[in-house]
């Protein structure tokens, strides 16, 4: 699903305009992103957690050319998807 197909669900779905839905969703990518930026782990109850954890820097190696190369320490986000969620993936019925 693309963000414009999400918007088009959602704005069907809360019976709001397009341009509306759309306003809310950016504004919900923005604070989430802030959020992880600032080292904040976002739950959002029945769906799951997002957090930004910090990746040590390391060797690699250019496969191409065999040679050795650092890769620099960085911030990742990882995603932990609830029990809810998960369940209704996998097809199972609620507890």
């Amino acid at each position: 699903m693309t963000k414009t197909q999400l918007i088009d669900a959602v704005s069907a779905s809360a019976g709001h305009t397009k341009k509306d839905t759309e306003t809310v969703i950016e504004a919900f990518i923005t604070e989430v992103s802030g959020a992880l930026a600032k080292g904040e782990k976002v739950d959002l109850r029945g769906f799951g957690n997002f957090v930004a954890r910090e990746k040590k820097a390391r060797q690699g190696r250019n496969p191409k050319t065999g040679a050795t190369i650092e890769i620099a320490a960085r911030k990742a986000v990882a995603f932990k998807p609830s029990k809810e969620l998960a369940t209704k993936v996998n097809g199972e019925p609620a507890a």
